[in-house]
């Protein structure tokens, strides 16, 4: 499931592409047809991320609502016929976007969309959000930390990748329950998601390693998967800590795999 700086980035692309612009809405599937012909041919009112979550506003506070879940993707290119099942098309003269895929696409209101942000715990990329919102819920509950990371409204937009990058770099044990946990541990959490979120942003990538433990310094090769990026833990079960050599470890954590390194995140 994409993680928060990707609907961060997917906003500034939309933005890029379509303020000051009129954008013809469709739904070339047709699911979505009746709600876009109600914001169809509109001046573009711009587009906002909150955790995971999109919207897109138009006049009379309007809001489209995207979550892409699991399969959901917004792919940009020429306004040519669309393929595939296309939820739903912004489009100009010059550019389009295409919804395929999503796990939420819906026309709501602006009390609906302050209704949905309300559920959501602070995001790291909103230069706004209070941290310790997300302390007051993880410092009252036994569930471990990993666990409440992933939480949604506990803190919006960390997913598993940056979950398991985090707790990594501050050698935080990812069994540790939110109540034993230190303030000075989640501060440290906090502060490393403001760092490293807007970098996936930029580069459309999640990197974690520090510049000790990049491929070019320690001699090693580059990381090979669909995820790119470089990172410490994420998805390199059984292959060596890039810090001290022991073998990564896996299981199931809620539902999603945690990777962590069990010599290296003994901290509490």
């Amino acid at each position: 499931m994409p993680e928060g700086h990707t609907l961060h980035r997917l906003a500034d692309d939309l933005n890029a592409a379509f303020t000051g612009q009129v954008v013809a809405v469709s739904s070339p599937q047709g699911r979505f047809g009746e709600s876009a012909a109600l914001v169809d041919r509109q001046l573009w009112h711009g587009a906002r991320a909150r955790g995971k979550h999109l919207f897109c506003a138009f006049a009379g506070e309007r809001w489209i609502h995207i979550h892409l879940g699991l399969i959901g993707s917004l792919r940009f290119g020429p306004p040519s016929p669309p393929v595939g099942q296309v939820r739903l098309r912004f489009a100009t003269d010059t550019v389009a976007a295409d919804l395929r895929g999503p796990q939420a696409c819906a026309l709501i209101t602006d009390e609906e969309r302050l209704h949905l942000e309300s559920r959501l715990g602070p995001d790291p990329l909103d230069p706004a959000a209070d941290p310790e919102r997300a302390w007051s819920r993880i410092t009252g509950s036994g569930r471990s930390i990993a666990a409440l990371l992933m939480d949604q409204s506990v803190l919006a937009g960390v997913g598993n990748v940056y979950r398991a990058e985090v707790l990594f770099r501050q050698r935080i044990n990812p069994d540790t329950p939110g109540r034993r946990l230190k303030r000075a541990s989640w501060r440290a959490i906090w502060a490393d998601l403001v760092e490293l979120m807007p970098y996936g942003v930029a580069d459309n990538r999640i990197d974690t390693v520090r510049p000790e433990h990049t491929p070019e310094e320690m001699g090693r090769p580059a990381r090979v998967d669909d995820h790119g990026g470089e990172v410490y833990v994420y998805r390199r079960d059984q292959q060596p800590c890039h810090v001290c050599g022991s073998m990564i470890r896996t299981r199931v954590v809620e539902g999603r795999n945690l990777f962590w390194c069990g010599r290296c995140q003994r901290r509490s």
